[in-house]
């Protein structure tokens, strides 16, 4: 198949984004079978790291414990975005 080099420059990177080789990736899209998205996953794992690290913060402070508490809400609310982003895919 022939593409232009843009094009295929953006075909390698979004294959190289889900950890698939070209044609393997280029497969998947035609048959309308699902990606895989490492950047989403690690991007889930890193706001879920900086949760669990934001949660040991907290030191039993009441003036910063509704602080920690919006953070740990946005971080939650943050997570379940970007769930719903790659399920829309």
């Amino acid at each position: 198949m022939r593409v232009s080099d843009r094009d295929r420059d953006a075909i390698a990177a979004k294959a190289a984004s889900s950890g698939l080789p070209i044609a393997e990736y280029v497969r998947r899209c035609a048959l309308g079978r699902q990606t895989p998205s490492r950047v989403d996953a690690r991007l889930i794992n890193e706001l879920r790291r900086l949760g669990g690290l934001q949660k040991h913060l907290y030191n039993g402070d009441r003036d910063r414990g509704r602080q920690y508490a919006e953070i740990l809400l946005d971080l939650t609310d943050a997570i379940r975005r970007v769930g719903q982003s790659v399920d829309a895919v």
